[in-house]
């Protein structure tokens, strides 16, 4: 506002409001479209020329906020493939080696073993003996023998048995065995958690893919405003020189004494033409920190400087029908698909909670081998070698209603997701009407600003002539200069405005959709 009360005083130019939105809009905006192309200034030396894709390359490259989405991605797949390994068989093999300050033993303890009184009758029988040679004879006689049936009777008794101290094995051991386990029947636990970690997939790489998408807007809008302010600042000098040469004409018509031009007329010139001066210095700085601007959102170093290669900024308008522009935006929207894919982590999170009604059925099976130079006690062939093979069946049968909870907890999460879907559907569309009819009202500016930029231009020309042959005051003639200047910065923020509402339309519902509109017919 201090540059504004510096302007001329004179009743006539204090009543001109071109002078003060003039000043508003060039000390205020970043950046613009470029004024004509013959008369575009050169690049200062030292600045890099890039085009807007070879920025968003750079910017996709060096953005350290892309690298961290897409270890996001990686470890949500991971997280998917832990899920997935719940559907294999588990096997494990395992080994050690023991060693036992002493040999493990078995202390059978003492005993007293009672035997009973028994009667035990032998019936008769005869047996052949075998009379060794020279006995009875020089050879081998075989006499029979008759042996008479006879009873015995003991009496009844006692055997004492003391302690034995068994030993079982030797001190040093090595066993190795293998361990099977494969879950044949959970209720939905691993469908439910694959679900989820599916779901956290998806929701990765729309967030992922968001990012690109804010970093594409970031750049575009960083590039078109550099661009701004480069034709801001040409729109200034511009206007400064065609000024100073107005001024001069002034001078010379005042010194000649001949002419309508009074000394009051070339003061009030002259303080214009300084004020614009001190603007253009401020445009000056506006443009070099938007190309400073632009080069830190590609991830360049502060010292670095860009420079667009385009001189102005693309005017594209689009043709769609709003409803059918709400409705495709469904379709590529990637907060409503990360929306979709956490509905489908919620029906997931409800399978995972219910499964813990069902029983679960398992099948086990072992292998084992053990090393041990004892061979009596435990250490014995059909010890140190074997296998087994079994079903494990678990049935819940009371849990304190904990899995009833939990269903209801998941059950309430997803119901939460839900609502919150009408709320961003809700959302999205208002947002996209907004963005749709702010393009629709600058596409409308747009022919308006451009015919009146013209006729600015027409007419200033004209006054500048008619002023060289003192036909027409001096306010006049500074009146046509600063209306042009004026209209010229009306239709290059408009085409700004235009621009960047097309990369934020981009951001909200993704470039596939832009691609769709930029082919689509009315």
């Amino acid at each position: 506002m201090r540059l504004i009360h510096s302007l001329p005083t004179c009743n006539r130019l204090r009543q001109f409001p071109p002078i003060v939105l003039f000043v508003f809009v060039a000390t205020l905006l970043h950046g613009g479209e470029t004024t004509r192309t013959s008369n575009a200034l050169p690049r200062p030396e030292g600045d890099r020329v890039m085009s807007l894709d070879e920025c968003l390359d750079t910017a996709l490259r060096n953005n350290r906020r892309r690298p961290a989405s897409r270890f996001a991605v990686a470890v949500a797949e991971a997280q998917h493939h832990q899920a997935l390994s719940g559907y294999w068989p588990q096997l494990k093999l395992q080994g050690g080696y023991q060693r036992t300050d002493e040999a493990p033993d078995f202390l059978f303890p003492a005993a007293n073993i009672g035997v009973p009184a028994q009667t035990i009758t032998t019936p008769a029988s005869t047996a052949l003996i075998t009379v060794p040679a020279g006995v009875l004879g020089p050879t081998a006689v075989q006499l029979p023998v008759s042996v008479p049936s006879q009873t015995m009777t003991t009496a009844a008794q006692t055997l004492q048995v003391p302690a034995q101290d068994i030993k079982m094995m030797n001190p040093d051991s090595v066993i190795g065995w293998v361990n099977l386990t494969w879950l044949l029947y959970d209720g939905g636990l691993r469908n439910g958690l694959n679900q989820q970690a599916t779901s956290y997939v998806e929701a990765m790489k729309q967030e992922a893919r968001r990012t690109d998408l804010e970093i594409a807007d970031s750049v575009k809008r960083m590039y078109f405003g550099a661009i701004l302010a480069r034709q801001l600042r040409q729109l200034g000098v511009d206007t400064l020189t065609r000024m100073e040469a107005t001024l001069g004409v002034a001078e010379t018509m005042y010194q000649g004494g001949g002419g309508k031009v009074t000394k009051a007329d070339y003061l009030d010139n002259k303080i214009t033409v300084e004020t614009i001066r001190a603007m253009v210095a401020q445009l000056d700085k506006n443009e070099a920190m938007a190309r400073a601007a632009l080069a830190n959102t590609i991830g360049l170093s502060w010292q670095d400087s860009i420079a667009p290669k385009d001189e102005a900024i693309p005017y594209s308008p689009l043709s769609a029908e709003l409803p059918a522009l709400v409705g495709a935006a469904y379709e590529f929207s990637p907060d409503w698909k990360r929306l979709e894919a956490g509905l489908s982590a919620g029906d997931g999170a409800i399978k995972t909670a219910r499964s813990g009604y069902a029983p679960k059925l398992v099948l086990t099976g072992n292998l084992h081998k053990w090393w041990n130079s004892y061979d009596a006690g435990m250490a014995t062939d059909k010890n140190k070698e074997g296998w087994a093979v079994g079903v494990g069946l678990e049935l819940p049968l009371f849990d304190g209603f904990l899995t009833r909870h939990k269903v209801a907890e998941a059950r309430a999460r997803l119901d939460q997701l839900k609502e919150q879907r009408f709320l961003l559907r809700e959302g999205l569309g208002l947002q996209i009407k907004d963005i749709f009819l702010g393009i629709d009202a600058a596409c409308k500016a747009h022919a308006a600003t451009l015919a009146a930029m013209t006729a600015a231009t027409e007419n200033r020309d004209l006054n500048t002539r008619a002023y060289q042959n003192e036909l027409i005051e001096t306010d006049k003639v500074i009146r046509a200069q600063l209306t042009e200047a004026w209209m010229s910065a009306q239709y290059y923020k408009n085409c700004y405005d235009c621009a960047t509402l097309q990369s934020q339309l981009a951001l909200v519902v993704g470039t596939e959709i832009t691609r769709r509109l930029e082919n689509s017919t009315p």
